[in-house]
């Protein structure tokens, strides 16, 4: 057997690898799921990526990949920010409403309705209750979410009503 014969498909797949090594990123930034919500709701989305702040938490803002006026992000590891998110399901259990859930619980901060909710990995995901869009925030583990939930009430405030969303 000849290892050496010519391959007509060898040099096409070498270029290949060679070409999508040389476009992978080494940056750190981080990469969200941008949310498809309806028109109404993408409408109060931009108009809260337009009233968010520069810093969430001391933190300058670096939003996740791809791009959108739908996300956004501060810091590394990021608070990660999605607008237009669907009603998470522990939003309407029973367990929760009676504070009985031991990884989920609502809360108010400065005029903003959360629902809070531990995850496996450590971080907190807030979802915004009372509002005619659902806003989800990411605060990964180590970090303290009260700085995050405080600097971002008067953006959320301002840009999605209260309400409730479809």
């Amino acid at each position: 057997m000849n290892f050496f014969r010519p391959r007509p498909f060898a040099l096409p797949v070498l270029a290949l690898l060679i070409v999508v090594t040389g476009c992978s990123s080494a940056d750190d930034s981080a990469r969200v799921t941008v949310p498809v919500p309806d028109g109404k709701t993408t409408k109060l989305c931009r108009n809260l990526d337009r009233a968010l702040p520069a810093k969430v938490d001391g933190l300058s803002r670096d939003d996740p990949e791809p791009r959108s006026a739908l996300t956004a992000g501060w810091g590394s590891p990021a608070i990660i920010l999605r607008c237009g998110v669907v009603r998470p399901r522990k939003m309407t259990d029973p367990e929760v409403a009676l504070g009985s859930d031991p990884d989920a619980v609502g809360g108010e901060v400065n005029g903003v309705g959360w629902l809070m909710e531990k995850r496996d990995d450590g971080s907190s995901r807030f979802t915004t209750s009372s509002r005619l869009a659902y806003v989800e925030l990411t605060v990964p583990s180590g970090r303290d979410t009260s700085g995050a939930l405080v600097d971002l009430a008067a953006a959320i405030k301002k840009a999605v009503p209260e309400g409730i969303a479809n």
